[in-house]
């Protein structure tokens, strides 16, 4: 049995957080359906959101594992294009305008969808949040990982997302501190790009 592989687990879950917790579209959609049905709806959408997430966080795991295993030359291509996505990422983050994310429309486009299903939809068929987990697992995985690192960074992404989206729908709205945080929204994304650019930096020189 392989041992975990806790530096893998923890820098995962470093970009994880950092994803999670930064402005954006999902972050909307969640406050959006706690404002139209409550906290049990928004709390819905956390769940569904954290789901998706966490389908698309598993499949990456395994895949790329798999990839790495069997054709390491190709993961090698793989990992290039994801320090290059890190990079692009990171110039978004920094140069997002946080004005236009809030002109998503906040009413109620139709009461009757369940949260659950819109913040599945938003987090499965967002294709950013693949992209985004290709380009920070690729560098994060290593052969001869066992089955127990595989779905402790699986679950981890998923608990990560759901947990952060559930504290907005439960703790966060209605509050300051939300206010704040969508105030500061933009020191949030700069830090983001920092840490981004800071890790494909370090990929790269273990690369050459």
């Amino acid at each position: 049995m392989e041992p975990i592989a806790w530096e893998a687990i923890l820098a995962a879950g470093v970009f994880f957080a950092l994803g999670a917790t930064s402005p954006g579209p999902s972050l909307i959609v969640v406050l959006r359906n706690t404002l139209i049905g409550g906290r049990r709806q928004g709390v819905a959408c956390a769940v569904g959101h954290g789901v998706g997430f966490g389908i698309y966080a598993g499949s990456a795991v395994f895949g790329l594992i798999l990839l790495l295993e069997n054709a390491p030359n190709v993961f090698l291509i793989l990992q290039i294009i994801g320090v290059a996505l890190l990079v692009w990422y990171g110039i978004m983050m920094w140069t997002t305008d946080l004005n236009t994310l809030q002109e998503i429309d906040l009413e109620s486009n139709g009461k009757d969808r369940q949260g659950f299903a819109e913040g599945f939809a938003i987090a499965f068929f967002n294709p950013k949040i693949a992209l985004f987990l290709v380009a920070v697992l690729a560098q994060v995985l290593k052969p001869g990982m066992g089955i127990e690192t595989k779905l402790a960074i699986g679950l981890l992404g998923m608990t990560i997302d759901m947990g952060w989206y559930i504290i907005v729908a439960v703790v966060l709205t209605g509050t300051p501190a939300l206010e704040k945080l969508r105030e500061r929204g933009d020191v949030v994304y700069k830090l983001t790009a920092v840490a981004l650019w800071l890790f494909a930096g370090s990929v790269t020189l273990s690369l050459v």
